[in-house]
């Protein structure tokens, strides 16, 4: 039997999607399929941990979808059975360099009608970037056949504490002892080798039908409909905010106040967008709030 040949292809700046990826194809790399992993870089790197006015400044292309020229990268076959496609969110958005990959020429040889798996580890905001990446993919002619997103499952103001301090600092600490762990926990992304497992099945037949449908029910992917809510609202104000500053004379004043933007939209702004929602939306929309689930959640 001619072994399987799958590629695992993925951006990290502080390791989470490494660690989580490497659990995710232990049972792969288990059963003796040889899985090639490449770890891409942009030419010019995005050093970590961040400053503030870096992690601003990657706002409008990541909103825009701009490339970046990404280093030299190699791939040892023209052809694979499977594609496991690791990113990230910046700004509701594809990250760059996951937007940058789908856009470079090695990357869109091997990926036109191959089976593509995407996952994540996202602060808890992933869905207008899944949105961006299945887009990217129909675009190369991929077979997307499996999303799998993990998720700080902290509550949002909390984990956007804690997520700060871990960019800016530098290290996976509690911020003053006190708060929660940043990022997808340890023992999320130790599970993720069940959602291996589930993958090795489909792998080992060819039939990847009905695989997306068994993730979810193993929790692969965690929707929420309050994050959906901001989540789809701010999308269209990412997009102004990003155009406002490419357009402008003074780069930098305009991310100063959309820096201040970021804030009171979260402390002040979600909370009252949530309870409008709440009384006024969500209990006569039952239909609308199906459907909108199905459409993030779909893969085609």
């Amino acid at each position: 039997m001619v072994p399987k040949k799958v590629l695992v292809i993925y951006y990290s700046q502080t390791g989470q999607l490494g660690e989580i990826i490497d659990n995710f194809t232990q049972p792969l790399t288990a059963a003796g399929i040889p899985v090639e992993k490449v770890c891409i870089k942009p030419a010019d790197d995005y050093v970590f941990p961040w400053t503030g006015e870096r992690f601003y400044n990657v706002m409008p292309d990541s909103v825009l979808g701009v490339p970046t020229k990404l280093a030299p990268f190699t791939l040892k076959e023209t052809r694979y059975d499977l594609i496991i496609l690791g990113y990230q969110s910046w700004f509701l958005s594809p990250s760059i360099p996951a937007n940058s990959l789908l856009q470079h020429p090695s990357f869109q040889a091997v990926l036109k009608d191959t089976p593509v798996i995407t996952i994540t580890g996202a602060r808890n905001m992933w869905l207008n970037a899944f949105l961006g990446i299945k887009k990217l993919l129909r675009n190369n002619e991929a077979n997307h056949v499996g999303n799998i997103a993990l998720v700080d499952r902290h509550w949002n103001p909390v984990s956007y504490f804690t997520i700060f301090h871990w960019m800016l600092g530098g290290k996976k600490t509690k911020l003053m002892g006190i708060f929660p762990l940043p990022g997808v926990s340890e023992a999320d992304i130790v599970h993720t080798k069940v959602f291996g497992e589930t993958v090795l099945l489909h792998l080992n037949s060819g039939q990847w039908n009905g695989m997306q449908e068994i993730l979810t029910e193993q929790k692969a992917v965690a929707y929420n409909y309050s994050l959906m809510v901001l989540e789809a609202k701010a999308g269209s104000q990412y997009i102004a905010w990003a155009n406002w500053v490419n357009k402008s004379k003074n780069r930098a004043a305009v991310l100063q106040v959309f820096k201040y933007y970021l804030h009171i939209a979260l402390f002040v702004g979600a909370p009252v967008l949530l309870i409008v929602d709440a009384i006024c939306i969500k209990p006569f929309s039952s239909r609308r709030i199906k459907e909108k689930e199905k459409y993030y959640l779909s893969l085609n």
